[in-house]
């Protein structure tokens, strides 16, 4: 995770707020209007007291409340007005950034996000992205209030006497910037621990729910159920210890607020018993402070609660700003067909550890070639490196005579078919799931599809047919069921090049014998190649390579 200072990640979110900028300056102005309305509410009674005992300050009680019965109406329509544009322009964000971290995680995905904590992500799309909500709707505009607040009283204090102008402005600074500084270096990484907490929570409960069954096989409840009691103590003291930094911070602001109307008091009295400024002036400057604290006070709020608000965004620029390991390729000459692959002294790694080795191997157009060799091997990782999930540390791989860098990704995302070892399904039907593979597939390709997969007559046996829902992660389904529903994707995919990994491994005699002639039909214009352990899969195979330590043997 990236090390960003808490005005880093203001600055980063900040720019964001660009294409509502218009939104954003209407929101302070009339937060700005609806406060002083609300100051000058209070301001107001001072002068109709002052008329009303003969001590005349400028406005007489007819006029002084004649104005503040409008300063009350209106200041209703201020607030509301400026809530309505800073929540608008949070949501908007927030569907925006979302936006722009599902299109990262796209960007990231497949090399990046292998084997990344699904909690954690789940717990940054979601609730890490929703606490932004306060920044963009309780933070900027009450921060560029509270400065045009501070410099507009400061001014009206200041008008009757330069020194209660000074004190005046050192209550502001002192609530609304020295507060929130000094409690945001007393919660120092609270905010991201909690963060941090929160996700290993999501984390931890979305694989017990995944590991139901074997956790009930084998008896772990117990033990699972106290390892979430366990961090969910935790993660309510750190909560409890950021509620009681905020609980300080309310009382610290309080008793400075309390303390700064006393001082100003004192003042203003001093300099009305000397004879320096009349008593008019004096109440009105004392009314005038005592009236005015709701912008900075606001400020002071924010100390405690932007540290778990900036936690959440830095761990949403964290995505944000991830480079991925793959660029994709676009604006190359097109690559309409394939002619043939062929690999040339690969050497691939994860991080540090070696998995295909001065490796190389030929993909002839219209054949099938079969790929052997033990567990670990590399025969999987070959198929990722020819959808060019990952990019390769030495040597080249080459599809249709140029290397696969300088083909555009549409050109081979449609040139490639590829089913992997375990195949994913989502929570809908299984003519939704089968058409991910060609949204725009007529209901008579996917069932030709399905007939290839050996699929196309249990479907039919189900209740509601191809409309049946599969259940969350297929859950409802049988590992052979799934495999087929991803064959049955590659088959209607269409592509020139096939590339299946173990795609028969979960499957009868029986099936399997469907889909090997299936596929062999299609070898008169497709390529396929073919992963397996299986040796009756092996059998249609023009060409059988075996792989031993990451090189072809």
């Amino acid at each position: 995770m990236k090390k960003r200072s808490n005005v880093a990640v203001c600055r980063k979110l900040i720019v964001l707020v660009r294409p509502l900028t218009g939104f954003m300056l209407a929101a302070i102005l009339m937060g700005l209007a609806g406060h002083l309305a609300a100051t000058f509410l209070t301001i107001l009674g001072g002068y109709a007291i002052l008329d009303a005992v003969g001590s005349y300050a400028g406005v007489g009680m007819k006029t002084a409340l004649i104005v503040a019965g409008l300063l009350a109406f209106f200041r209703g329509i201020l607030r509301y007005a400026e809530q309505a544009c800073n929540h608008y322009i949070a949501f908007r964000l927030l569907a925006l950034i979302r936006s722009k971290v599902f299109a990262a995680l796209r960007r990231l995905c497949p090399a990046k996000l292998e084997g990344r904590d699904k909690g954690n992500l789940i717990s940054v799309i979601t609730s890490d992205i929703e606490l932004l909500e306060v920044f963009y709707a309780h933070t900027i505009s009450p921060v560029a209030i509270a400065f045009l607040m501070t410099i507009v009283m400061t001014c009206y204090i200041g008008h009757f006497a330069w020194q209660l102008g000074i004190l005046a402005l050192l209550a502001y600074l002192l609530v609304g910037i020295a507060i929130p500084l000094f409690i945001s270096k007393q919660s120092k990484n609270d905010g991201m621990q909690l963060r941090t907490q929160a996700g290993e929570l999501s984390s931890f409960v979305l694989d017990s729910l995944r590991g139901l069954p074997e956790i009930l096989q084998y008896r772990q409840g117990e033990k699972r159920l106290e390892e979430m009691n366990r961090r969910t103590d935790r993660l309510m003291e750190q909560e409890a210890h950021l509620k009681s930094v905020a609980g300080k911070n309310t009382g610290l602001t309080g008793a400075v607020i309390l303390l700064s109307d006393t001082v100003m008091l004192l003042a203003a009295g001093l300099m009305c018993k000397n004879g320096t400024l009349d008593f008019s002036f004096a109440l009105l400057a004392v009314i005038a402070l005592m009236s005015s604290f709701g912008p900075v006070t606001a400020l002071a709020n924010l100390g405690s609660t932007l540290q778990n608000t900036f936690a959440a965004g830095n761990r949403v620029l964290d995505i944000l700003e991830e480079e991925p390991v793959i660029e994709e390729v676009a604006g190359r000459q097109p690559t309409p067909s394939f002619e043939g692959a062929k690999a040339e002294h690969v050497d691939f790694s994860y991080e540090k550890e070696p998995i295909l080795s001065d490796f190389s191997m030929e993909i002839p157009k219209n054949q099938i070639i079969g790929v052997i060799g033990k567990s670990g091997s590399g025969k999987s990782t070959f198929l990722k490196l020819l959808m060019r999930f990952w990019q390769t540390d030495a040597g080249t791989i080459q599809i249709s005579g140029k290397s696969i860098d300088t083909v555009n990704t549409t050109d081979l995302r449609r040139m490639e078919s590829y089913m992997t070892q375990e195949t994913q399904l989502f929570h809908d039907s299984i003519t939704n799931n089968v058409r991910v593979a060609k949204p725009d597939a007529s209901m008579e390709e996917i069932e030709n599809a399905c007939k290839k997969a050996s699929i196309h007559d249990f479907i039919l046996s189900l209740p509601k047919g191809y409309e049946t829902a599969v259940g969350e992660l297929g859950d409802t389904l049988s590992g052979g069921e799934r495999q087929r529903i991803g064959l049955a994707r590659a088959f209607l995919h269409d592509a020139d090049l096939m590339l299946l990994d173990e795609p028969t491994s979960n499957l009868d005699s029986l099936n399997e014998g469907v889909i090997l002639k299936a596929l062999k039909e299609e070898q008169k214009d497709k390529t396929v190649v073919l992963v397996s352990h299986r040796e009756s899969t092996m059998r249609i195979a023009d060409c059988v390579c075996s792989v031993e330590n990451g090189r072809m043997s």
